[in-house]
């Protein structure tokens, strides 16, 4: 290919790529929706877009490099401390029992169907067994289950990644040697693999910790210095042993989530940001390669495999995870009912089936586009039946809101009653100790831990909030927690306005809208509480014309707060929460 033509390939690749992600936030679908049609049809209409002739011989390294990335940052998210009680049985059972009945079902039904070696249909068995949260995740917040469901679906969909990573390795190695004669070369070849990778991943983490422990860095070089660890420690292992770099990431990534003494943020924009980049292109690259010849033979068997998987083996392994629990039956035939396939299943069959190929592997040319037809198939399927399915089945979570209010002054309490007297589930946190007695003194739910770890870590306490209301006294705080929590909670955050606009060291510099307005600061609240003013809920049609107007909740039970640029309009069957006036006596 000439050098125009490479240049308009990548150029194309990359904005297909992240062309895909942005129609799929705009329509709030899984990603993988758009971005497996777009490759896949950008590579059939056009020769440009073939990673294949665009990298030549550096395209499958590069495919396994970038999957080791993906995996440290999956491994990244395990921080095991977080999975506990009735969760951690759950999932648990999830992983074992899924993993143990995909591959043998998967692999039974692929020989006679696909017309595999059992070798190769191993290989797409365990391929099959990853589903991922970067395709769970956004079909739950598009469903809104119950919290204990999504909660249950994420950590089953975030710990799958490595494991499936981990056991993809094991049996490509298990089926490289089994073409080698003799039980005890094959044992031991396969042994030295898996030591390779772990010994490697051990290794890279302890090294990594060194680092990040020792030296100050920003989040950008940090960054930086992460990916060049996992990238160098993958390459190396790949050289000692073929494909023994995802195992090594899979256990830096487990291993500098549990390490003590080092402090990775949950939330790490930058990082998240190449690993979606990463993703997007590996989507675009993947599926440009599957031709339509080679779907041609593959197409009705691979979805003869989604109906087994769908159907059967998901909602068995569901049901087995969930016996003698108190998971309901409801839940149970939910969890039976969302397992599609992301982009670690790609990934690696791109990277395993290639050198099974090489290898002379019979059907091992099947796996990438079996697996390509299952991740669409899916997806489709999931994403288009995923709401009707959880309704039907009764599991929605209620639409009202829960706001979660930040702070224990004596009016953010009253206001606190007034919202739950309105009809929300209503959630208070507060840092110190004589706020937090107020808040159980009056009867209301108090988050425990703490906020920011709360908010920013796996598994949080604060799941199913639908938005924060920031009143402490601290406005540097609160414009602190604002910009943190934001790109936490599922929802809008509100915090005071400052005093003035020269108040505090952060909070004149930090956007949003604010509370209220017309001068409704903090001490202005706490100042008229004092002179009697009270936090009061009353129907939309009564007449307080001397009470201001704080929020509008709907019949519905949702919250609309009054702020510095906007003020709701009330309506018929609207509940307000208004601020009495200062007088010490409740007018209405």
């Amino acid at each position: 290919m000439t050098a125009d033509q490479v240049l308009i390939g990548l150029g194309l690749i990359v904005v297909l790529a992240v062309g895909s992600q942005l129609l799929a936030n705009r329509l709030r679908v899984p990603a993988l929706l758009i971005l497996l049609p777009a490759g896949f049809t950008a590579g059939a209409l056009t020769d440009t877009v073939n990673p294949e002739r665009l990298l030549g011989t550096a395209f499958s390294p590069l495919v396994s490099l970038a999957v080791a990335v993906i995996l440290y940052d999956a491994g990244l998210g395990l921080d095991l401390k977080r999975l506990k009680g009735h969760t951690r049985r759950v999932v648990h059972r999830l992983l074992w029992l899924g993993t143990l009945l995909t591959v043998v079902s998967a692999a039974l039904f692929a020989v006679p169907v696909l017309d595999m070696s059992m070798g190769a249909a191993v290989m797409l068995a365990a391929i099959l067994v990853v589903s991922g949260p970067t395709v769970v995740g956004p079909l739950l917040n598009f469903v809104r289950p119950t919290e204990r469901l999504q909660r249950i679906l994420i950590w089953e969909g975030s710990l799958i990644d490595p494991v499936g990573g981990i056991l993809g390795a094991f049996v490509f190695h298990g089926v490289i040697a089994s073409g080698r004669h003799g039980f005890g070369s094959q044992l031991g070849e396969f042994w030295i693999s898996a030591a390779v990778g772990l010994v490697g991943g051990a290794v890279g983490a302890a090294l990594l910790w060194l680092v990040l422990s020792r030296m100050r860095m920003n989040e950008e070089l940090g960054t930086s210095v992460q990916v060049a660890a996992v990238i160098g420690m993958a390459a190396a292992c790949d050289m000692l042993r073929d494909d023994t770099g995802l195992i090594s990431a899979v256990v830096m990534g487990m291993a500098m989530a549990n390490l003590p003494s080092l402090d990775i943020p949950a939330r790490r924009p930058f990082f998240d940001t190449l690993v979606s980049l990463i993703i997007g292109l590996l989507f675009v690259s993947i599926s440009a390669t599957v031709t339509p010849s080679s779907l041609r033979h593959v197409v009705l068997p691979s979805l003869a495999l989604v109906a087994l998987l769908v159907l059967v083996t998901r909602p068995l392994v569901a049901h087995l995870a969930t016996l003698r629990t108190d998971v309901p039956r409801g839940e149970r035939w939910f969890i039976g009912w969302m397992a599609p396939r992301g982009i670690v299943a790609a990934a690696t069959a791109s990277t395993f089936s290639a050198e099974l190929v090489e290898k002379d592997i019979a059907g091992a040319a099947r796996i990438l586009p079996a697996t390509f037809v299952v991740i669409v198939a899916t997806v489709m399927l999931y994403g288009l039946t995923a709401y009707p399915v959880a309704r039907r089945l009764g599991v929605l979570r209620p639409a009202r809101s829960r706001p979660l209010l930040v702070g224990g002054a004596p009016w953010a309490v009253d206001l606190a009653c007034a919202l739950s007297s309105a009809g929300l589930d209503v959630l208070m946190w507060a840092g110190a100790e004589r706020e937090r007695v107020r808040i159980v003194g009056a009867g209301l739910k108090l988050a425990p831990g703490e906020l920011l770890a709360s908010a920013t870590g796996a598994g949080a306490e604060l799941e199913g909030i639908t938005g924060v209301l920031l009143l402490t006294g601290e406005d540097d705080f609160n414009a602190l927690a604002s910009t943190t929590l934001r790109e936490s909670v599922d929802g809008p955050v509100h915090r005071l306005a400052s005093p003035s606009a020269s108040h505090g060291v952060v909070a004149p510099y930090t956007g949003g809208e604010s509370l209220f307005g017309g001068g409704l600061t903090g001490p202005e609240l706490s100042r008229r509480y004092e002179a009697g003013a009270r936090v009061v809920a009353r129907p939309a049609d009564s007449a307080l014309a001397d009470h201001v107007l704080l929020f509008v909740v709907s019949p519905d039970r949702r919250l609309t707060p009054v702020t510095d640029t906007r003020t709701p309009a009330p309506g018929t069957g609207d509940t307000l929460i208004l601020l009495s006036p200062p007088t010490g006596v409740l007018t209405g």
